[in-house]
């Protein structure tokens, strides 16, 4: 039995929430989405394309890593097709990571820089790599992590749903055991809380919902310049 919570905060700099997530036990699915965009269209992509994706799993009820595949790429149809149509949401886009419960293994497929951990009786590892000019440019170029956290593209992705009608979807499958646990993050939290405070959360002995709110004062005690979003899961 998998065991879940989310909490989604503003931060202290931005006056709206562009981060969204969805929690389906029923369907074994976790979703999270970041997005961008000027005039609230971030808001609208990361809402589109996670609902688009829980939509589809509600429906078709086919559980499996190309299930899983072929709902993110309708989700990015979705969102392009919604900002064809309508001028003011033109550019919008949004990052995602979907988690699909399959029992004894999780399956993953990941947009953009929002990511997912997995703290288990190995270690804690982020699962997910970012496709992000940081990751993909900036670190195979030698720049070491102090210059990457002030260079001009940081924030630059290198991929998002909403990009293009070709989109590259990252997937990735871990084993889910007993008394493992599962963080998906926006970079609102992943990008200002330290990898070792994560960690250190993670290993409380403490619910879920407290895990989740101490994620959330950690960023907000780092300045929170992004919105924040974390959704745990717990194999019992």
């Amino acid at each position: 039995m998998t065991e879940a919570f989310g909490l989604s905060d503003t931060g202290c700099v931005r006056a709206n929430n562009e981060d969204y997530y969805r929690i389906e036990p029923e369907l074994g699915l976790y979703l999270l989405a970041d997005g961008m965009g000027g005039a609230k269209a971030g808001e609208r992509a990361s809402a589109l394309a996670v609902e688009t994706i829980a939509g589809i799993f509600n429906e078709t009820r086919q559980r499996d890593s190309q299930a899983l595949l072929s709902a993110v790429e309708r989700a990015n149809n979705s969102v392009l097709e919604l900002a064809r149509n309508d001028p003011k949401l033109e550019g919008m886009g949004t990052t995602l990571v979907a988690v699909l419960d399959l029992g004894e293994e999780l399956v993953i497929a990941s947009v953009g820089d929002s990511r997912m951990y997995v703290l288990d009786s190995e270690s804690f590892r982020a699962v997910t790599e970012d496709q992000s000019w940081v990751n993909e440019v900036g670190r195979p170029l030698g720049l070491d992590e102090a210059a990457l956290r002030s260079h001009p593209l940081r924030n630059v992705l290198t991929m998002a749903i909403g990009a293009g009608a070709q989109i590259v979807v990252n997937r990735y499958s871990v084993p889910w055991k007993p008394g493992s646990l599962a963080l998906l993050s926006s970079d609102g939290l992943h990008g200002v809380v330290a990898r070792e405070e994560l960690e250190k959360i993670l290993r409380a002995q403490e619910p879920l919902e407290a895990k989740c709110r101490r994620f959330i004062d950690a960023a907000r005690a780092a300045g929170a310049p992004d919105n924040v979003t974390a959704v745990l899961l717990r194999k019992n």
